[in-house]
């Protein structure tokens, strides 16, 4: 994984100091919160309904067992005991005194991690796979591509000050595990047609108010031109974006108005320009950057032998690993969402275990993926079984990959000042109402996400179900949505009707469930069945 070297903890340590002096400014009323505002969230501090909250980044969702660590000991002496991993990859503290943030980000700084533009009008935290350097069916490792954008565009001054905020992913595999097309910028690394390596470019994807998903822009890109184009799109994007209303600022609003043809003409236009500057990074720099993700010393032939006498064991091994590239090991996926938990959060005590586990087990490697997960990414299968006993012990072996209660959750009312209804105790309804596992196993991959509000934190569009939190009238109210995804077969949900109380929703949800299992034929998904049989029996059974 990537390390600092002396400009960028430089860099951060500098931000530190920066950010303490604005917030002592604050305290003592030298500024009023308008004018303090913009600061904070460029240094990753909301304002919630209870206390600050802090966004920390996980670039491409990469840590380590040191950086994890810090992670728990800030928990403990700042925080409640617990942080919560998001959708972007991110870690969030949601009980931060605003006295106390700038201690936070000191510590984060003394393992190379911060909150630089986890918020605010920028290029936000960039995501990307979460077995990238692992999967069995990647091109090749896209975190290097990652970092080398991570560090064009950080500070750039051209991208400072956008019109809203700007996401971006990465991937090399034809499996999308990052949700792809819903972002405003996404890079699939792809082979053309001599076999030369490049991106497949996406723009003008996104959630929220207005869902869109994105549009291939770029049937292939050339490695060595891929900060010109980003250039490209970006000051397309800035000439012509509403400033003035906040609901047409994304990228995503732009694109649909100006239409993909024209919104590709003048990015070509501008790419070209660009191209004459002779702007892109030069190769030495990149072969710097990809040393530090050079696969770590795997062993030659351990065994690839499992014992399943156990058959607690063998169901945690066939649901929570997937194959690795390297023979002999696995991708261990540790799920954050036990039945009655609330979706992404993980105790001190946990991230302290999930380190040394880590340490012991995976290289030293960890990451946090966008349906708040973790992942152990390189274990020899020779070490599955300790390596879930310690797991089963600490709570971190619940076995629903994928399943009904691998369920997305924002934290919604409960903490944002934004949402209009709750998502967790939502959630651990419904975790409850399917908790037996042989019902999650007949029902197979159903992905239900849920979020507080059209903000979209929780991507209800891309949900098989997914549920929007309203306020009705001074009350929550929840909309059921069905036919959504994030993965290669990108789609975006349709509302099923009226919408519904706590417990109403829950009803509705497994009367949409009690239907795909009538309809469907073998080896169809809840997705597939509602894709081939449309929304009319669904609706029938949910309002009848």
């Amino acid at each position: 994984m990537y390390r600092y070297d002396q400009y960028d903890q430089a860099i951060v340590d500098a931000r530190v100091e920066e950010f303490r002096e604005q917030t002592a400014r604050r305290i003592a009323g030298a500024m009023n919160d308008d004018q303090f505002k913009p600061l904070r969230l460029k240094n990753g501090l909301y304002l919630q309904l209870h206390a600050y909250m802090l966004r920390v980044a996980i670039p491409y969702g990469t840590l380590d067992g040191r950086q994890m660590r810090k992670l728990a000991d800030i928990a403990r002496r700042y925080d409640r005991g617990y942080g919560h991993f998001t959708t972007r990859q991110n870690l969030q503290y949601n009980w931060i005194k605003l006295e106390e943030a700038p201690d936070i980000l000191a510590e984060l700084a003394t393992v190379e991690m911060h909150a630089i533009q986890t918020s605010g009008e920028s290029i936000r935290n960039l995501s990307a796979d979460q077995y990238a350097g692992a999967a069995a069916d990647e091109i090749c490792d896209p975190r290097p591509w990652a970092e080398l954008l991570r560090q064009a565009t950080t500070f750039h001054p051209e991208f400072s000050y956008l019109p809203r905020k700007f996401k971006i992913a990465v991937i090399a595999a034809q499996e999308d595990r990052a949700a792809l097309r819903w972002h405003d910028f996404a890079l699939r690394i792809v082979k053309n047609d001599v076999g030369e390596q490049g991106f497949e470019v996406y723009a003008g994807g996104g959630m929220g108010r207005t869902p869109i998903i994105a549009y291939q822009i770029r049937e292939f890109l050339p490695f060595a031109q891929i900060f010109s184009y980003l250039q490209a799109v970006l000051r397309v994007w800035n000439t012509h974006a509403r400033r003035d209303n906040i609901h047409k600022q994304r990228m995503k609003i732009l694109v649909h108005e100006l239409g993909e043809e024209e919104f590709r003409r003048q990015v070509e236009e501008g790419f070209q320009h660009f191209l004459t500057l002779q702007t892109d990074f030069p190769q030495a720099e990149y072969d710097r950057i990809a040393a530090y993700f050079a696969p770590p010393p795997f062993e030659t032939g351990p065994s690839a032998e499992i014992d399943r006498s156990d058959p607690e064991f063998a169901l945690w091994v066939d649901r929570q690993t997937v194959a690795h590239k390297a023979p002999g090991y696995a991708i261990v996926n540790i799920s954050l969402k036990p039945i009655t938990g609330i979706p992404g959060d993980i105790s001190a005590e946990q991230m302290d275990i999930v380190a040394d586990l880590a340490e012991r087990y995976s290289f030293d490697e960890i990451r946090a993926t966008h349906a708040q997960n973790l992942v152990l990414p390189h274990v020899r299968k020779a070490d599955l079984h300790a390596l879930w006993q310690v797991l089963d012990a600490a709570g971190l072996a619940s076995v629903n990959l994928d399943l009904v209660t691998d369920i997305i959750a924002c934290p919604g009312l409960d903490y944002c000042s934004l949402a209009n209804a709750r998502s967790i105790p939502l959630a651990q309804k419904i975790a409850a109402r399917f908790a037996d596992m042989d019902r999650q196993l007949e029902l197979g991959e159903l992905k239900i996400k849920i979020s507080g509000c059209i903000n979209a934190c929780g991507h209800h569009h891309a949900g098989h179900i997914g549920i929007l939190g309203v306020d009705r009238k001074g009350t929550e109210n929840y909309q059921l949505l069905l036919g959504g995804s994030g993965a290669e077969d990108t789609s975006q949900a349709k509302i099923t009707g009226p919408g519904f109380d706590e417990d109403g929703v829950v009803d509705a949800l497994e009367k949409a469930t009690n239907v795909y299992l009538r309809e469907r034929q073998p080896g169809e998904r809840f997705l597939d069945t509602y894709r081939r049989v449309g929304m009319d029996p669904f609706k029938e059974a949910i309002y009848g």
